[in-house]
């Protein structure tokens, strides 16, 4: 289109490249003096296209290396039956998170940071307990073959947890995750709800998960329920929007 801004028409011509693979994940864009010669503008211009791209989470600009395209393979969360994994004996040590990220259990670790807290009016709502109700808060940071890939907090009643393996961070990471722990305190799940949502990462976020700019995350509110009764409730679990997809089926 006459008259657009060049800084948009390179961006549209990398971005392009990008996605069709002629500049494939890890790879090297030209440099800033290739660009600004091939296009015919100051590298000024080229560096606004590249920070584009960069808010777009498509590259990442490295120190001494250049601007290189992302490396970022997604993790699959089959949102209809994932928590089964964790419902049923199993054969080796494994997670719903280890089955998404296809890893081995050596390959897992799991940073924890347990504290007793009362019922904010929110977490109440969503146990469906009186406001103040004690609950232990537990935040995990998941990681993948060294790499931080999900946060999740998530929260138990104190009166069904004290003084039990349950409330104890040194028996993290635990077989059979959350679901495991209820079953063996005697309640097995019988449903779990989730709720998604999107947003952009707090900077904290974007820290720990070791995030690009301009990448959203997805947020996923969830519920645990024995029979009639929330056992647990995960605000939230947060997971960087390039790396996961959302699988769902439903049988009519």
């Amino acid at each position: 289109m006459q008259g657009r801004p060049a800084y948009l028409r390179i961006a549209e011509e990398l971005r392009g490249g990008i996605r069709d693979g002629s500049h494939p994940p890890g790879s090297k864009l030209p440099t800033m003096a290739v660009l600004s010669q091939m296009h015919d503008v100051s590298e000024i211009v080229v560096r606004q296209a590249i920070a584009l791209l960069r808010g777009e989470g498509l590259v990442e600009t490295r120190r001494g290396g250049g601007t290189v395209v992302r490396v970022c393979p997604p993790a699959r969360r089959v949102a209809m039956d994932r928590y089964r994994l964790e419902t049923r004996p199993l054969a080796a040590p494994a997670t719903s998170f280890t089955h998404d990220q296809r890893i081995g259990w050596r390959d897992y670790r799991l940073d924890r940071a347990y504290t007793r807290v009362p019922a904010d009016a929110a977490l109440a709502a969503l146990f469906e307990l009186p406001a103040t109700t004690e609950l232990l808060r537990r935040r995990f940071v998941f990681h993948a073959r060294g790499d931080p890939q999900q946060i999740s907090v998530n929260y138990l009643p104190w009166d069904l947890v004290a003084g039990t393996p349950v409330a104890d961070p040194e028996r993290e990471p635990w077989p059979g995750g959350t679901p495991a722990q209820l079953a063996f305190l005697g309640h097995p799940l019988t449903r779990v709800e989730e709720s998604v949502r999107s947003r952009m990462p707090t900077p904290e976020e974007a820290e720990t998960l070791r995030m690009t700019g301009g990448v959203p995350v997805m947020t996923i509110t969830r519920r645990m329920l024995s029979g009639e009764h929330v056992l647990e409730v995960c605000r939230d679990i947060v997971i960087p929007a390039d790396r996961v997809i959302l699988d769902y089926a439903i049988d009519l």
